[in-house]
């Protein structure tokens, strides 16, 4: 990839939980169209070893965990110092620690989870507001699920902070609006190591429901984002864009 660099857009995307998986495909999105970005993550080796892949020339890494506020301010402090803007938030970090029925969910667990999910995603808003877009305008996407669209039964905890989220993504959208455009990104299930859990060892089997035949893939993700933080969606704020293989299309049918 380093060698078929594209020409700098002038554009800096900051990039949450992004060492792997659908974080990793949406940065590798935006450096493919000439952003630059900031990425992080909990584990450094990851980060480094993103950084070498995405180039080092177009990407910076700050190592930390996502619900410390510290951490938030370290990793925007860092992109104001490595290019001198954070014109794109995207909020992908996220956490599902728990499998099981919500009647006997620890609710110890759920406030990790919301933690994770919902207020480090309004932590870091806030600090990117006020670093650069409240005077220089942007786009904020976070990464939902369709867990936070409709009931999804043994992981209660995670839908209900997505559709926590989604809630979050139309008041920021609201309140931020006319400068910055803040959008949400509902995948069903993308082929990454956090969501191995629902078809590792039996992937046709889950894939056999979706109409277009196929799980998701972090690239799938990665081109969303790339046209939520575009000018092609200029008039679009405070939506969801599902997307889900069409897997939605099956409710109701028996």
């Amino acid at each position: 990839m380093t060698s078929q660099l594209p020409e700098l857009s002038g554009k800096v995307a900051l990039i949450t939980g992004a060492s792997r998986g659908i974080g990793y495909g949406i940065a590798e999105a935006l450096v493919a169209r000439g952003d630059r970005v900031v990425i992080t993550g909990r584990t450094e080796d990851s980060l480094k070893e993103a950084v070498e892949q995405l180039g080092a020339e177009r990407a910076v890494y700050v190592a930390g965990k996502a619900h410390d506020e510290a951490h938030q301010a370290a990793a925007v402090e860092r992109a104001m110092e490595a290019f001198g803007r954070v014109d794109y938030l995207v909020n992908n970090a996220g956490t599902n620690p728990v499998f099981g029925p919500i009647a006997d969910l620890d609710l110890n667990v759920a406030r990790k989870v919301f933690e994770t999910n919902v207020i480090s995603a309004l932590g870091f808003a806030q600090k990117t507001w006020y670093a650069w877009q409240k005077d220089n305008g942007g786009a904020i996407v976070n990464i939902a699920s369709v867990a936070g669209i409709a009931p999804s039964p043994f992981i209660a905890a995670y839908g209900v902070s997505k559709a926590a989220l989604i809630n979050l993504t139309q008041q920021l959208a609201h309140e931020f609006a006319p400068g910055v455009r803040v959008n949400a990104i509902a995948p069903a299930v993308v082929k990454t190591k956090f969501a191995s859990a629902l078809y590792e060892g039996r992937e046709a089997e889950a894939a056999a429901s979706y109409p277009l035949a196929r799980l998701g893939v972090p690239s799938d993700i990665g081109g969303a984002a790339a046209f939520l933080t575009s000018a092609q969606s200029d008039w679009v704020t405070g939506q969801t864009l599902v997307v889900d293989g069409g897997i939605f299309l099956n409710a109701g049918v028996s």
